[in-house]
């Protein structure tokens, strides 16, 4: 691993009069935003108002295209045709770039569930490749590091951004801990700020069962719900400053 790091969160995840997470507290931190594209959350007036956020602060935009869950934020499972996930994420990732300035975007992040159940690679996750390709070749698909989903767009010919978490558990095989389960979000800023650290600069994570895993990333995320997260992204993105390493755009980087 260089030492650089991408530094990405989730946005956009109003909808209506609802508002949800700090966008405008936290952008100054990030260097790539994930922006919700109406399925899990986000709607035509909150998506162009996150766009022109992030265009304004020079932050790199991608789609987090999700299941069609409104209800469930994108967090349940959902059994859908290969075919029909590719014509999902199509559309959600066509939809989102019409708002932009260059009608272009730099990233694609599958939200929630369908990210999750990705992870394994197969079918789904060569679904999700086929709908990048098929929008731009160009653009980067990020991927959990060191899962089959990677592997499966890599042999695709996608080009991929390996992805790891500030604020979540990882499980034995480096899947994340399921959100249903106690303690899989993490809530103490030095907790995280110190297993960030660790993931960049040694390669390494500490499991929620006690093991020692590989960990190989191109960019961080953190949620922008998650509680303190505007303190957090400060302060991480200046710890990681402190420790050497260089926060930039995802695009510099793959």
């Amino acid at each position: 691993m260089s030492d650089r790091i991408d530094f990405n969160c989730d946005m956009g995840e109003g909808f209506g009069a609802y508002e949800l997470g700090f966008d405008e507290e936290i952008i100054g931190s990030i260097t790539s935003a994930n922006i919700a594209c109406g399925f899990h959350a986000g709607d035509p007036s909150v998506i162009r108002k996150t766009v022109r956020l992030a265009e304004a602060h020079g932050v790199g935009i991608g789609a987090h295209p999700s299941y069609p869950d409104l209800q469930g934020f994108g967090r349940r499972n959902m059994t859908i045709s290969p075919a029909e996930v590719t014509d999902l994420l199509v559309y959600q990732i066509g939809a989102l770039a019409a708002f932009t300035t260059t009608k272009r975007l730099q990233h694609v992040k599958p939200h929630g569930a369908l990210y999750n159940m990705a992870a394994g690679g197969g079918d789904l996750a060569r679904a999700i490749a086929a709908a990048v390709l098929e929008v731009d070749p160009r653009l980067i698909l990020l991927v959990l590091a060191g899962s089959g989903y990677a592997r499966v767009a890599q042999e695709m010919g996608v080009r991929i951004a390996r992805e790891t978490f500030a604020d979540r558990e990882f499980n034995a095989d480096g899947t994340l801990v399921a959100r249903s389960r106690q303690g899989a979000v993490i809530h103490d800023i030095n907790a995280v700020v110190e297993r960030s650290i660790r993931m960049v600069t040694e390669r390494t994570a500490v499991a929620i069962t006690g093991e020692i895993i590989p960990i190989e990333a191109d960019t961080i995320c953190l949620h922008s719900d998650t509680p303190g997260a505007v303190a957090l992204a400060a302060r991480l993105r200046a710890e990681f400053e402190r420790a050497g390493v260089r926060v930039t755009r995802l695009e510099e980087l793959t």
